[in-house]
């Protein structure tokens, strides 16, 4: 390891959510990894993509960007995904 340097190496229990969603074309399954070492942000992936992000309330005001990261088909899907995001992102209010 001489031509690294370790920024952090940290061990932290967390807790994971699971959500998947269907429709007649599409299916979407993410983890969110709820925990303290990113300032609090959870760590969304989608398993289809394998494609992660660091999502914040603020994040989700920007669904296009959503959409592109994580290749969701519509913009209804992307609306109906920002919502549960909302709801499962710690600091957002639903309202």
């Amino acid at each position: 390891m001489d031509n690294l340097v370790k920024i952090y190496d940290e061990h932290e229990n967390v807790t994971v959510r699971f959500a998947g969603f269907a429709t007649h074309l599409s299916r979407y399954d993410f983890a969110i990894v709820y925990t303290n070492l990113f300032y609090t942000k959870p760590l969304v992936t989608c398993m289809q993509t394998g494609r992660s992000i660091l999502l914040d309330p603020i994040d989700l005001e920007d669904s296009e960007s959503l959409r592109k990261m994580f290749r969701i088909e519509t913009t209804n899907h992307t609306e109906d995904l920002v919502q549960f995001f909302k709801e499962a992102i710690p600091g957002t209010h639903v309202g």
